[in-house]
């Protein structure tokens, strides 16, 4: 195997403090590097190697709990996890893979388990979900940490939220409203959980799909608790979204793509109000998505189909200003674009897209083929196009549920649906 890929929670490495300085050959100590002088570390006090451990990203964390049984047990201690909140530098912006259909069905383990990319580094690991059923329920959305599952079966909708650092796992109370596959939107803060579930309600016995309601859950550490599901508000007539759409929080709003035509809906939480926002070159969007950016800001990306006009076919990305307007702001190469669009037609299915921090990633879903890149990653800061390295664990064309993922070794705001509810067996 590839030493740059490692099951995230199983890797058998231990951390080495040895020192990479360029000349230095000898196997010894060498006390000529004051910075790894043996005599220092080992001499450091408990409180400041915890420190330095806090400060580690999470694979290096888990290839450091091999050193000793005390680092192993960091993790389970409540002073070190109030540490690592009180140092935590900044988040991380990765992103977290789930095969595109038959989610668990070739898994010789049978276990959930998805695929975590580091855009920083460019290496993939495998992140298992060992107690999330095996069936039965699909990964819809990340925040703060935490993996929120949805169940399969056209009814009343059961929620899990996981993190699978931590290994913990609670559920939400059965939605009130039956729905087939609807759009969801999950925010956590340090202190709150709020999901939105729209679209899809089943009507008519279950024998159609209708979108007409949206329905609220939050829990808040501040005092603010909608401990039960609430019917918030109606949809837009004309309002189409895509099946198991995800909706992008930006700022108290969530956003989501309506087809047919192309809108962007908007939804105010706290007021439960809808409305439309225009997209640019609506007549000419081809796969439009829309994602969040790192400066807080609703971005849309699209493939712009249309042979008469002056510029080249190529993929656009547009933010949303004040007005509100849609600003230009980016273009993938046409030399990119030229590679990258054969393969999105040849597979029908278009791309998925998804945004975290300063960057975003296109992957192409629906292709079994053996290619060998199918993804796209978009550094907004360094304005980068890059192809992405393959994933080592499944081929990159079956890869189509990507979210944004901030990996964290503990999200106490779980805490909340601990105290609020008791727990319920799953089947397994």
């Amino acid at each position: 195997m590839d030493p740059r890929f490692y099951n995230l929670l199983d890797i058998p490495l231990p951390l080495s403090f040895s020192s990479t300085y360029a000349g230095s050959s000898s196997s010894g100590p060498n006390h000529d590097e004051p910075w790894m002088d043996p005599r220092i570390w080992r001499k450091l006090p408990t409180r400041i190697l915890d420190r330095i451990i806090a400060f580690l990203p999470p694979p290096a964390f888990f290839r450091s709990r091999c050193v000793c049984r005390r680092w192993n047990s960091l993790l389970f201690t409540n002073a070190f996890l109030q540490l690592y909140f009180d140092i935590f530098p900044h988040c991380r912006h990765w992103f977290l893979f789930f095969k595109a259909q038959n989610l668990f069905s070739d898994n010789s383990n049978n276990r959930a388990e998805g695929y975590l990319f580091d855009p920083y580094k460019l290496v993939w690991y495998r992140l298992p979900f060992p107690l999330v059923p095996p069936s039965g329920f699909s990964p819809a959305a990340s925040s703060g940490g935490l993996v929120c599952w949805i169940s399969d079966d056209p009814a009343p909708k059961t929620l899990l939220i996981s993190n699978p650092l931590a290994r913990t796992l609670n559920y939400l109370p059965t939605t009130l409203t039956p729905r087939y596959q609807p759009s969801i939107g999950f925010t956590v803060t340090p202190t709150s959980i709020d999901v939105t579930l729209a679209g899809d309600d089943l009507i008519n016995n279950a024998q159609a799909v209708k979108n007409s309601t949206a329905e609220r859950f939050r829990v808040d550490g501040t005092g603010c608790f909608l401990p039960t599901w609430q019917i918030t508000s109606r949809l837009p007539r004309l309002c189409n979204f895509d099946s198991a759409g995800r909706m992008v929080h930006v700022n108290g709003r969530v956003y989501n793509m309506s087809f047919h035509p192309f809108n962007v809906a908007a939804y105010d939480v706290e007021a439960a109000v809808w409305w439309d926002i225009q997209p640019p070159m609506k007549r000419f969007l081809k796969f439009p998505s829309v994602v969040e950016s790192g400066t807080g800001k609703l971005l849309l990306v699209s493939a712009i189909e249309k042979r008469s006009l002056i510029v080249p076919k190529t993929l656009r990305i547009w933010s949303l200003e004040e007005g509100p307007s849609w600003v230009e702001m980016e273009r993938m190469p046409p030399e990119l674009y030229d590679q990258f669009c054969p393969e999105m037609e040849s597979c029908g299915n278009g791309f998925h897209c998804v945004g975290h921090g300063e960057f975003i990633v296109l992957m192409i879903p629906g292709s079994y083929r053996r290619i060998t890149h199918m993804g796209v990653l978009f550094d907004m800061n360094t304005k980068e196009w890059k192809w992405m390295p393959p994933c080592p664990y499944v081929g990159m064309g079956q890869l189509s549920r990507g979210f944004a993922y901030e990996p964290r070794l503990s999200t106490p705001v779980t805490s909340l649906l601990n105290y609020q509810f008791t727990a319920a067996p799953f089947p397994i």
